[in-house]
């Protein structure tokens, strides 16, 4: 039995798991083939509702279909939109949010999330967060705008005020080529 807590993002769920059970308004911020948006769905209480956003249609439209194949397309609201209009679109203070940075798996190396607007992004959905509120964010830095993203990143994560926010980052280090970075921050 392989141990899945060494895939990065299952780490993500891992932390993100046992406050879901209480928590309502839930964010995936890019929903990608749709594994986070799904994660919330299942894991969160039938009323909840989970956001997920991304620039791709195809994107949408993978993560709608993997929704309805569990029957929990009721929770899903659908945005395709860049992930810097989460305050445009949602207005509910968030219990959990997610980000999974890069590019699509499976599809164009050449549409990627970018430092900029991944940390506006980050920005809003940390105002955004309850008290007690919970954000995932794993970033790749296999790849150059992947380096450039996670390094931003860090450096914003790390400048948070201790009184406000409770800030980590997980990571393999026997690993090469760069593995994935998991940040888990906590609003107080």
């Amino acid at each position: 039995m392989k141990n899945k807590f060494f895939r990065i993002v299952d780490t993500a769920h891992y932390f993100l798991a046992e406050k879901l059970s209480q928590s309502h308004n839930l964010l995936d911020a890019t929903a990608g083939n749709g594994h986070d948006t799904l994660f919330l769905a299942q894991n969160s209480p039938v009323d909840a509702v989970v956001w997920f956003f991304d620039i791709q249609q195809q994107s949408i439209d993978k993560t709608i279909n993997v929704l309805a194949e569990a029957d929990l397309a009721f929770k899903g609201r659908p945005v395709n939109a860049c992930h810097t209009k989460v305050a445009e679109y949602i207005d509910e203070p968030l219990d959990i949010a997610m980000f999974n940075l890069g590019y699509l798996p499976g599809g164009s190396h050449i549409l990627t999330t970018k430092a900029t607007t991944s940390l506006t992004a980050i920005q809003a959905v940390l105002e955004m967060l309850a008290p007690g509120g919970l954000l995932s964010i794993v970033a790749y830095p296999g790849h150059s705008e992947g380096y450039i993203e996670q390094q931003q990143v860090c450096e914003y994560l790390r400048g948070l005020p201790s009184t406000k926010f409770t800030s980590a980052s997980w990571k393999l280090i026997n690993q090469e080529n760069k593995p994935p970075v998991l940040y888990i921050v906590e609003k107080k």
